[in-house]
């Protein structure tokens, strides 16, 4: 038997004008967003970091169980432990053969290395969780759905709601990253998505001089239809054939 609640809803109606003036307007905001490498230790309140994770916190989820958990980190010793324990994987990373010659290439425009100074210098770690599996009200495990799409969705919000307050931060992955969840004492069923550092750009920041690709490189509009019967077999799923 369904017993969901529904109620009323709607959004604010604007003209065809202002709504294309309100999309310009957002877009220009976050064209304007860099990932930052180089932070301030001037301070952040509490408050901020707060209305960020709420921000994030309205994301679309698989079934809403909003598989997600936010943990912010301001202070030092904890965040030095964890520079150190990131540093140790990034090293590996770079230096110790994890990566291959290609994606170390790929990586030669952007400048980074396994030096993380920065994980100590800002003032707010948050680390997100991506809770692989979640529990009901009787403590019984309850699975979560598009765990990985839900928690990416919140991670974008998030990071949108930091720019829009004026504050900096990195997509940060170290690899592999169970340290963090050792670190914090998180459950096992939670595992680590992203680490992002949060600050103010260091007034010496400086950020790679990068193209985002034109709106004609990323989208199709109105793509004639074709007929399914004459496309060509997907060669995984003559893989999958072949298994059968």
């Amino acid at each position: 038997m369904n017993d969901q609640r529904f109620v009323p809803w709607t959004l604010s109606d604007f003209s065809e004008d202002d709504r294309q003036e309100r999309g310009r307007a957002l877009y220009e905001e976050l064209d304007a967003r860099r990932s930052a490498r180089f932070f301030s230790d001037a301070p952040v309140s509490r408050e901020c970091i707060e209305w960020a994770i709420k921000a994030a916190n309205t994301a679309p989820s698989g079934a809403h169980r909003q598989p997600w958990t936010f943990v912010a980190i301001s202070d030092p010793e904890t965040k030095r432990r964890i520079r150190e324990a990131a540093e140790s994987e990034e090293r590996a990373f770079y230096e110790g053969g994890r990566a291959s010659d290609e994606w170390l290439e790929a990586l030669q425009p952007i400048g980074t290395d396994w030096h993380k100074p920065f994980l100590e210098t800002v003032p707010w770690l948050v680390v997100v969780f991506e809770q692989v599996y979640g529990f009901d009200d009787q403590g019984r495990r309850q699975r979560n759905y598009y765990t990985k799409e839900s928690v990416g969705i919140a991670c974008g919000m998030f990071i949108t709601a930091l720019h829009r307050m004026g504050l900096s931060t990195l997509t940060h992955t170290p690899s592999p990253m169970g340290f963090l969840r050792e670190i914090l004492g998180r459950p096992a069923n939670e595992r680590p998505y992203i680490l992002f550092p949060v600050g103010r750009p260091s007034d010496d920041c400086v950020v790679p001089d990068l193209r985002r690709k034109e709106l004609a490189e990323i989208a199709i509009f109105d793509p004639p239809p074709r007929d399914v019967t004459e496309a060509p077999q997907d060669p995984g799923h003559e893989h999958e054939e072949a298994r059968k």
